[in-house]
C-alpha cells in the first residue's frame, strides 16, 4: 500500500496511539493538516495561538498524562518558535515528539524563503533530532522518535521533514522492533550494588533520602513512600522532586537548595549518608560543590549514567529507572527503628527556622493565597502548573502535594510563559481534572495569547 509522506506520518501517530497533538499550520506542513482533517475523529488538533504554546502546552500534556506529547509546526520561524518548548522538555525530562516542516529537498541549503536547520538548532537540546529526505525512511524515522522520546531518560526529538518528501509516495510499513546503533537505554538493577546501599542504610546514623523529579517521573510515588516508613528515614525534595513524598507526611523535612528551607539545609549539611533517587545534583541545590554534603556517603540512582558523578562525586552508583530501583530495594531493605535522636535534631532546626512569611498586619500575601487553594481543593483531584519566577518559589514551598495533588513547572530552563500553556495541556489531557495554572505578571503575558485557545477550547481552567 502506498501513501503520501503526510499519511504515512498520521498512520505512524495511529499506530503509537497518539490521540491529540498541539500546533499551528503553515504553507509548508499543510500537507500533514490536511491528512490529519481525514482523522479528526481519531486525533483531535488543538490548535495554538502561536507555536512556542503549542509546544508547552504538548510538554504539559506529556507530563499529565505520562503519555509522549506532540507538537507540529510549519518552517522557518514556525520551527524555530518551538526551541523554547523543546529546551524546556530537554531540561526536565519531558517526552516529547516535535514535528516540522522544511522548504523543498532542492531548496536546503540556499537560504530559501522560510528555511531553516532546524535540526541543527535544536541538536544540544534534544535527545535526537532527524531530518528525513527519503520517503522510504520515513515511517521507520517516526517510530524511533517515539522510542527515543519515551525510553531511558525521556526527552524531546524532532523529525524535520521537507514539504516535496510530505507530498512523494511511499509505504508506512517499517521493522516491528526498534534498533538503533548506539542507544541502548540501561534495563535492570545491579543487584550489587544495591545490596552495598542497602547495608549503608543499615549502618547509617543520620541518614536521609533526597528525591528528584525522576521519583515523580517514573511514577514511583508510592512505592518510594513505603520505602521511607519502613526504614523511617527523614526527606527532603528538589522542586522537581516536591510530591515524591506527601508534603504532609512526618518524615518530610522540605526542600532542600537556595529556594528551599533551613531544616532541608542542614539535613544535608549533617547527615552521614545521602541516599538520592533521581536528582542530577544541580547548583540550585549543591550551591558550593565541595561543600555539599560533607560529612556524608553519597548513593546516587539515577537511570542517566552521565548525571553520576558529573556534578557531585558519589560513593555508590545505580544506573536504573527509579521505580524500579525503589521496587527492588523493598525486596531486600527489612524495616528500621526511627533514629529519635536524628528525627530530634531535625524537628529543632525547623522550630528554630520555619518557613513562613513575615506578617504585614491585614495584607494579603503569597502564603495565604496558597494556604487558601490548600484548604478550597482538598478533596480535589488537582493538577497546578507554575510559570517561573517568585510566585513557582512561594507555590513550590507552600503548596501541599499529596496524592491528589501533582505539582509541574519548568524547573531546569527555568521558563518564563510556559504555567498558562503548560496547564492548557495538563487540562487537554486530564479533563475530569481540576487544573490550575499560577503565574506572575511577567511569565503571564509572554504567552497570554493561549487565553484563546483556552476559550475556544472551553477549558475550565482556574488561572491565579
Amino acid at each position: 500500500m502506498q501513501l503520501t509522506g503526510a499519511e504515512i506520518i498520521i498512520e505512524c501517530l495511529k499506530e503509537q496511539k497518539v490521540d491529540t497533538v498541539f500546533g499551528y499550520p503553515g504553507g509548508a506542513i499543510l500537507n500533514v493538516y490536511d491528512a490529519l482533517y481525514k482523522h479528526s475523529d481519531e486525533i483531535q488538533h488543538i490548535l495554538t495561538s502561536h507555536e512556542q504554546g503549542a509546544s508547552h502546552a504538548a510538554d504539559g500534556y506529556a507530563r499529565a498524562t505520562g503519555k509522549v506529547g506532540v507538537c507540529l509546526a510549519t518552517s522557518g520561524p514556525g520551527a524555530t518558535n518551538l526551541v523554547t518548548g523543546i529546551a524546556t522538555a530537554y531540561m526536565d525530562s519531558v517526552p516529547v515528539v516535535a514535528i516540522t516542516a522544511n522548504v523543498g529537498k532542492p531548496l536546503l541549503g540556499r537560504d530559501s524563503f522560510q528555511e531553516v536547520d532546524i535540526a541543527g538548532i535544536v541538536m544540544p537540546i534534544t535527545k535526537h533530532s532527524f531530518i528525513v529526505k527519503d520517503i522510504t525512511m520515513l515511517a521507520d524515522t517516526l517510530r524511533k522518535a517515539f522510542y527515543i522520546a519515551k525510553s531511558g531518560r525521556p526527552g524531546p526529538v524532532l523529525v524535520d521533514l521537507p514539504k516535496d518528501v510530505m507530498a512523494e509516495l511511499g509505504s508506512p510499513n517499517y521493522p516491528e522492533t526498534v534498533n538503533i546503533r548506539g542507544y541502548k537505554p540501561s534495563t535492570g538493577v545491579h543487584i550489587g550494588q544495591l545490596k552495598r546501599a542497602v547495608k549503608m542504610l543499615g549502618k547509617a546514623k543520620k541518614p536521609l533520602f533526597l528525591a528528584g523529579g525522576g521519583v515523580n517521573i517514573a511514577g514511583a510515588n508510592k512505592a518510594f513512600t513505603e520505602l521511607v516508613e519502613r526504614t523511617q528515614i527523614p526527606v527532603v525534595t528538589t522542586i522537581m522532586g516536591r510530591g515524591a513524598i506527601p508534603t504532609t507526611h512526618p518524615l518530610f523535612i522540605g526542600n532542600l537548595g537556595m529556594h528551599g528551607a533551613y531544616a532541608s539545609n542542614m539535613a544535608v549539611e549533617e547527615c552521614d549518608l545521602l541516599f538520592s533517587i533521581g536528582t542530577r545534583f544541580n547548583d540550585r541545590i549543591t550551591g558550593k560543590l565541595h561543600a555539599f554534603a560533607p560529612k556524608a556517603t553519597i548513593v546516587h540512582i539515577d537511570i542517566d549514567t552521565s548525571s553520576i558523578s558529573r556534578n557531585i562525586q558519589v560513593d555508590i552508583p545505580i544506573v536504573a529507572d527509579a521505580k524500579e530501583a525503589i521496587e527492588k530495594l523493598l525486596e531486600y531493605v527489612e524495616p528500621m527503628e526511627k533514629k529519635e535522636s536524628w528525627v530530634e535534631q531535625i524537628e529543632g532546626w525547623k522550630e528554630e527556622h520555619p518557613l513562613r512569611m513575615k506578617p504585614k498586619g491585614d495584607q494579603m500575601q503569597a502564603q495565604d493565597i496558597l494556604e487558601t487553594i490548600n484548604e478550597v481543593f482538598k478533596e480535589d483531584d488537582k493538577i497546578v502548573v507554575t510559570d517561573v519566577g517568585q510566585h513557582q518559589m512561594f507555590t513550590s514551598q507552600y503548596l501541599e502535594v499529596n496524592e491528589k495533588t501533582r505539582l509541574y513547572m519548568s524547573g531546569g530552563l527555568g521558563t518564563m510563559g510556559y504555567g498558562f500553556p503548560g496547564a492548557v495541556g495538563a487540562q487537554i489531557g486530564n479533563p475530569d481534572s481540576t487544573v490550575i495554572a499560577i503565574s506572575g505578571d511577567g511569565g503571564m503575558q509572554m504567552n497570554i495569547q493561549e487565553f484563546a485557545t483556552a476559550v475556544l477550547e472551553e477549558l475550565p481552567l482556574i488561572l491565579c
